[in-house]
């Protein structure tokens, strides 16, 4: 199904899942889809393996935890981030190096003190290599680090082939 793409969300500068200057990070993009999905994008390297030529399960299980946590930036009326406090992964597929790699996540319940989510890596063909479900605690960046937006190069970064949008 063809969806349209209706923004992008910030990098950072050294977290492992989209920091941009992060020698070992996935520099994962992740755009916000016309249906409140998060499409989360990257290519994992060989620094990222377990098994010499796949993707280890840890970093399987970070991006689907990654992409579902941001899922909920598209749903809260004010800035909300989530805590994880259960994350429960299914794989499926061993996950190849070295080729683009698309993780969706979803919101499946969102409430006063917690939200819950799934999310899906999808192989270059659409096979779903791995699943998750996941729940979070919300709370505002302030309660969760000591994060300087301005020192953390939290910021949007487009670039020439960003997708005005993708086949799911």
């Amino acid at each position: 199904m063809l969806r349209k793409i209706t923004g992008k969300q910030p990098n950072s500068k050294m977290c492992l899942v989209c920091g941009l200057k992060n020698p070992f990070g996935l520099h994962t993009a992740f755009y916000e889809l016309d249906n409140k999905e998060i499409l989360a994008v990257f290519t994992p390297r060989k620094e990222h393996q377990s098994y010499p030529g796949r993707l280890h399960g840890g970093i399987i299980s970070t991006i689907l935890d990654e992409a579902i946590g941001r899922a909920i930036m598209m749903h809260a009326d004010d800035e909300v981030w989530g805590v994880t406090v259960d994350l429960q992964v299914r794989f499926k597929k061993p996950v190849p190096l070295d080729q683009e790699l698309r993780v969706v996540g979803r919101i499946t319940n969102d409430s006063s003190r917690f939200f819950e989510g799934i999310g899906e890596l999808l192989l270059e063909d659409g096979t779903v290599a791995a699943e998750c479900h996941g729940r979070y605690l919300k709370a505002p960046l302030e309660k969760i680090a000591d994060f300087d937006v301005k020192a953390q190069e939290w910021c949007v970064v487009e670039y020439p082939d960003d997708p005005e949008e993708v086949d799911l």
